[in-house]
């Protein structure tokens, strides 16, 4: 188990949930919100595990992957871009299922997830891949499904983070040495300078 790979499944995983809702019959109303509520709460509850659990072990261990600035610029774009899904999804949960607010808010929701998912895959999952260890990535993935499980049986209610207040103070500073990976070069891979 991966943390990495968990996260690129999830991923999958949210655009299967919107590809249904997509081709859900517009007169099942009652089927369309219990499967937006599902896909609401995997959302979010993949947005907490990965804030908790991932991020922070990026910032400590990236060097900026793809297309990215930097991590710092890696880690507090995905956090602004989980802040406009929540938008999207209070904007959705505050309409009447099936109303045509409500599915601007839902494909609003699936537009800013999508473009979110494509970053985080070429550049945080690419650079983490590089930069830490295997048995740090297999914790990190035990740690993110619990997680998730705690919080969905929980119930779930959605809060903005400030991207610049945590990327300045996430970072995990208890990582040991071995949690690097030392079979790959000290930076992560980048893509050139393009216009």
């Amino acid at each position: 188990m991966d943390i990495c790979d968990v996260i690129q499944r999830q991923h999958d995983e949210q655009r299967t949930e919107f590809a249904i809702l997509e081709q859900w019959p517009r007169d099942d109303i009652e089927g369309l919100e219990a499967i937006w509520n599902r896909l609401a709460i995997l959302l979010e509850t993949h947005a907490l595990a990965e804030e908790k659990h991932f991020y922070p072990q990026l910032l400590t261990l990236g060097t900026g992957g793809a297309d990215a600035g930097g991590v710092d610029d890696e880690v507090e774009d995905a956090i602004k871009d989980h802040n406009s899904i929540r938008d999207c999804v209070r904007r959705a949960n505050a309409e009447k299922a099936g109303s045509e607010a409500w599915w601007k808010a839902v494909v609003d929701a699936n537009v800013a997830n999508s473009t979110h998912m494509g970053e985080e895959e070429r550049q945080d999952l690419a650079d983490f891949r590089q930069q830490a260890s295997l048995e740090l990535r297999h914790e990190l993935a035990i740690k993110l499904l619990r997680e998730m499980a705690m919080e969905a049986a929980k119930g779930i209610t959605p809060v903005d983070r400030d991207a610049d207040e945590y990327v300045a103070n996430d970072k995990d500073d208890s990582l040991g040495a071995d949690a690097k990976n030392t079979d790959l070069p000290d930076t992560s891979l980048t893509a050139s300078e393009t216009e």
